[in-house]
């Protein structure tokens, strides 16, 4: 008989628990800790697990809805950053914050222009480069839409104490310290 977290197609939480990921114990020293702490550790890494899941079938619905994939998305995210902030966006720095080349970039601008989401301008104080934007229309759909949902994120975080706020951002850096790619053997 299936359990109902296979049922519904809802991730069991063994997914996230030490012992069904690591039973022979190769990967996590588990000395020093006791039962309530793998338990809770159990716990914290399963809440992870469905943050991670939530934001993934944000992603999936918002590229939906807007019609892009995910560099599309991503760039047109850096495009309303640097429009609120009145920093001026060029292919380079595009090509840059996504981590893909100058012809890709090309690619990826042409792509969004034709769908109008951006324009492209002469740069005003260097003839050789453009200046791309965001146009009003694209950016306010963002913003109705993927950008409330994320704006969600904020007012969780300000339901924190400013103590339980450094001990989240301490437990999250250190996370993504230790899960960078950096260190690894098989990149």
């Amino acid at each position: 008989m299936l359990k109902r977290e296979e049922v519904d197609g809802q991730p069991s939480s063994r997914l996230y628990n030490l012992d069904a990921n690591d039973p022979l114990h190769e990967l996590v020293d588990r000395e020093g800790l006791s039962e309530d702490d793998l338990r809770q550790i159990n716990e914290l890494m399963a809440a992870m697990g469905r943050l991670s899941e939530a934001e993934q079938r944000l992603s999936e619905a918002s590229l939906k809805y807007m019609r892009l994939n995910a560099s599309d998305m991503r760039a047109l995210h850096y495009l309303i950053v640097c429009a609120n902030s009145n920093v001026l966006a060029t292919p380079g720095a595009i090509a840059a914050h996504l981590h893909i080349s100058t012809a890709s970039t090309t690619k990826l601008l042409d792509r969004l222009e034709r769908a109008g989401h951006i324009a492209r301008e002469p740069h005003p104080s260097d003839r050789r480069a453009l200046a791309i934007s965001i146009t009003p229309e694209t950016h306010a759909a963002a913003m109705r839409t993927v950008g409330r949902q994320h704006a969600r994120k904020f007012i969780a975080a300000a339901r924190l104490t400013p103590a339980e706020r450094d001990v989240v951002m301490r437990f999250l850096d250190d996370m993504a310290k230790e899960i960078s790619l950096e260190n690894t053997s098989w990149e």
